[in-house]
């Protein structure tokens, strides 16, 4: 079906008078109209109409679906309803995560002729490196983001499950910045290493004289998160007594202070983490099953690094400028491909760590390869350091292989492979690399 070539000007009124930036399309992916929040959010306002919303949003000469990523109006054509994601676009003050919302509009046969897309900002979400806010570019990233995207505006109970160090109370406050309690406080507390008492005390706090020590009345946080978020840390070390105790909070939206027969009534969202699989502990009787199914109503699971390795080099700027805000540090070619080499069991806190190390070894304004802990200097497996290559084995400069290795956005083996030498050969070029 061809789509008719101007839209009703009824429409592109309607879509001035809204306050979110919103497009026109066609099937074709043209845009027929803009509105002022839409151009006034664009890198480029003035010629926007007749060119390809793809084009537009992320600089792509093809449709997003056919440059590896998800496009909401191929999925409408198939689905015919509405569709959203989340991208990455081009704004008028650079890259920034997108809740894109795109809904088909049919004409009098009921064939699909226009889109209209609605774009609403993710800025708890960067694309580019930032002192603030998660940070990534990569594919488990993104899809992490989208369920993030999705659930924070509702009031829905999250289960955040990951490893030690991938930034789970990190995604926790994002959700809470995202959702209508985001002006409330956001309350969290470490659950392990609690024993029963200090926690029951802790998160319904007591009442004065409720046992030896308690010598004034104690808000506890479930109160002090009152209206906004509470986040509960390492779900799975909750002594099985007080999961009781919880599992009630959150049946009935009422809890009682210790020492105190008064029903005091919530008002909180719940998100938890784990790095344990709770399921695991319910098979060994260390969880309760009705608590699980509670707290496991809208999961998201966490990548490591070592599954997100793309994103390391911003990981890396961003972490520097925070580690050492007033120097504008740098790393060298060899040393982002050490990081990149690296599996990181410690995740982004132990890059963090890693980093802020290394800054207070480096006098100069870039960090070099042999700023770095030794364990990343000699990663397992790699064996033996090759002899030296010669001009007539690989005629590559060590000024080819920087410019590769600052083009290439994957892993240390994907370059190894794609300038068709070992992954072994292609660490020690970069390691001689001044």
């Amino acid at each position: 079906m061809t789509a008719k070539p101007h839209p009703l000007p009824e429409l592109v009124s309607f879509l001035e008078s809204l306050p979110e930036p919103h497009i026109l399309c066609d099937r074709s992916y043209r845009i027929l109209a803009a509105n002022a929040a839409y151009r006034a959010n664009c890198s480029r306002p003035d010629d926007l109409i007749g060119r390809k919303c793809f084009e537009v949003s992320h600089h792509y000469p093809v449709p997003c679906d056919q440059a590896g990523e998800s496009c909401p109006l191929a999925r409408s054509l198939k689905s015919g309803q509405r569709e959203r994601v989340v991208h990455l676009h081009h704004t008028s003050t650079g890259e920034s995560y997108e809740n894109i919302e795109l809904s088909p509009i049919r004409d009098s046969t009921g064939e699909i002729a226009y889109f209209i897309e609605k774009l609403e900002p993710l800025p708890v979400a960067r694309g580019l490196a930032s002192a603030q806010g998660l940070i990534g570019r990569s594919p488990t990233f993104r899809a992490m983001l989208e369920l993030l995207a999705r659930v924070a505006p509702s009031d829905a109970t999250v289960l955040l499950q990951g490893e030690s160090g991938t930034g789970k109370e990190l995604v926790a406050q994002a959700i809470h910045e995202g959702s209508r309690r985001a002006g409330r406080p956001f309350i969290g507390v470490d659950c392990s290493g609690l024993t029963e008492t200090l926690f029951e005390s802790e998160l319904f706090g007591h009442e004065r004289g409720a046992f030896t020590g308690a010598t004034a009345r104690k808000v506890g946080l479930v109160e002090a998160a009152s209206g906004g978020t509470l986040f509960l840390d390492e779900l799975g070390d909750i002594p099985l007594t007080m999961q009781v105790k919880l599992l009630r909070l959150l049946e009935t939206g009422t809890y009682r202070r210790v020492g105190s027969t008064e029903l005091v009534r919530s008002d909180i969202r719940l998100i938890s983490a784990t790095h344990q699989p709770l399921k695991t502990l319910v098979a060994k009787g260390k969880f309760r099953q009705d608590l699980f199914y509670r707290v496991n109503a809208f999961p998201i699971s966490l990548p490591p690094l070592s599954a997100r390795r793309e994103d390391i080099p911003l990981l890396a700027e961003a972490l520097l400028a925070r580690v050492a805000p007033e120097r504008a540090l740098k790393i060298a070619p060899d040393a982002l491909a050490c990081l990149l080499a690296y599996d990181y069991p410690g995740n982004v806190r132990e890059l963090r760590n890693i980093l802020e190390r290394a800054s207070l070894l480096c006098d100069g304004d870039t960090l070099q390869f042999h700023h770095l802990p030794e364990e990343l200097q000699s990663p397992e497996g790699d064996g033996p350091i090759e002899a030296p290559l010669t001009q007539t084995t690989d005629t590559r400069t060590d000024a080819d292989l920087a410019v590769a290795l600052q083009a290439h956005k994957g892993s240390r083996k994907a370059l190894a492979i794609k300038l068709g030498m070992s992954e072994r050969t292609l660490y020690r070029r970069l390691k001689s690399i001044p």
